[in-house]
């Protein structure tokens, strides 16, 4: 494997040629040939991963470091506490995520200072459109993921383990001294699940928010709490992907379940970190009227009306690439649904020109955000209020 010295990602980062470690944007990485690893225990009702016998490396390397949460035995296994999943592994065994091993009775973390992905982005692609707009947020990954979902845009680092992809070296100080250098507002966990890297972004997050610089936790929100109150002390803003409103589907489509991300979404409600949601509308799995109204009732009743929902149309890909896109015209309903039912900022993704990537005051009704891309034509907010009618717009506008 390949690593990269902090000077050529610093350069790569100034000058824009780092989004060649984008997934989305390069397939030059990944090694030729490699498939998704698939889950030959799991049925077509549940595709949860399994836990990799016999896969961790003899002795940690560079980029490991011990588990921020787990529990050990006496006779040498660990219980990973990070999310519901928690694996148990004895010696020589890789947890679901690809990224944790048991290795003498210790439980590691093989993703640390070693992000496979590094790009400077708008941070409303993550999307966040009420944190901060028209800022840069210094975006990393690393490998590995607790899920399987179906329809992942990044599965060649989502699905892959640390060994086998080309990295930075990059550990947590030098991170924040890139941001610093790019003239980023935030850092984002992003790409891949933030979760699976939690010790690096833990670790990051402390220094860079000590520095001035916002963290944002982008993730599927299968996250144990503990773990999450902690990270809850040095993040400032997150994206959460409610995958669906029914745990059969959480299941089915993703390898996850439903009420432990329902958890997260009140906890950071509660610990009063900037929250926004994202729901990928997937024909035939999420695009159920009743399950949509359903759950833009539970977002009402248990987070309030001022969380911003990102409705996202989806497009063939990984083992998906056979269903149609999403129709625009059931993003247009869902949106006008949920605005109707009380969610005040709704916003349609994967729409160019679609009204729904504008921002609308909730009490006047005027346009505050106009949006072309990532691109901030208009902006009618001051002082964290509609300049027409001084109502307060919730966000973080500064």
């Amino acid at each position: 494997m390949t690593k990269l010295t902090r000077r050529e990602l610093l350069a790569a980062a100034i000058t824009g040629t780092a989004t060649l470690c984008c997934p989305s944007l390069s397939r030059a990485f990944w090694p030729s040939g490699r498939q998704a690893e698939s889950d030959a225990s799991a049925g077509p009702d549940d595709i949860t991963g399994h836990i990799f016998k016999n896969s961790a490396p003899d002795e940690p390397w560079k980029w490991a470091r011990e588990a921020f949460d787990y529990i050990g035995t006496s006779d040498l296994k660990t219980t990973c506490m990070i999310c519901p999943h928690e694996c148990e592994l004895s010696p020589g065994d890789r947890g679901i995520c690809r990224s944790k091993v048991n290795i003498d009775g210790t439980l590691y973390s093989l993703s640390y200072g070693d992000p496979c992905a590094v790009h400077l982005d708008p941070v409303e692609k993550k999307p966040l459109f009420h944190f901060k707009p028209r800022t840069t947020a210094f975006s990393i990954a690393a490998a590995g993921c607790n899920f399987r979902c179906l329809n992942c845009q990044n599965w060649e680092i989502s699905q892959a383990r640390p060994e086998e992809l080309r990295h930075y070296e990059m550990f947590p100080p030098d991170v924040v001294k890139a941001a610093k250098q790019t003239g980023a507002a935030s850092i984002a966990y992003t790409y891949s699940e933030a979760v699976t890297f939690f010790e690096y972004m833990y670790d990051t997050a402390g220094i860079a928010k000590a520095a001035g610089i916002s963290n944002l936790l982008i993730s599927n929100g299968f996250v144990n709490k503990a773990p999450l109150d902690a990270l809850c002390d040095v993040i400032d803003g997150a994206n959460i992907n409610l995958k669906s409103f029914d745990d059969s589907i959480y299941r089915k489509l993703n390898g996850g379940r439903l009420k432990p991300v329902l958890q997260t979404l009140k906890t950071l409600h509660n610990r009063k970190v900037h929250l926004e949601i994202t729901n990928l509308v997937v024909p035939g799995y999420t695009d159920d009227y009743n399950m949509f109204k359903r759950m833009c009732a539970w977002i009402l009743e248990a987070l309030g009306p001022d969380h911003p929902l990102h409705l996202l149309r989806f497009f063939p890909k990984y083992k998906l690439n056979r269903l149609p896109p999403t129709p625009v015209d059931t993003l247009t309903d869902f949106r006008k649904t949920a605005m109707q039912a009380g969610i005040r900022y709704v916003y349609v993704g994967n729409v160019p020109g679609h009204e729904g990537t504008n921002t609308y005051c909730h009490n006047c009704k005027k346009m505050l955000i106009r949006r072309h891309g990532y691109l901030i034509t208009q902006y009618n907010i001051k002082n964290e209020k509609c300049k027409f009618c001084g109502a307060s717009i919730p966000g973080v506008w500064s």
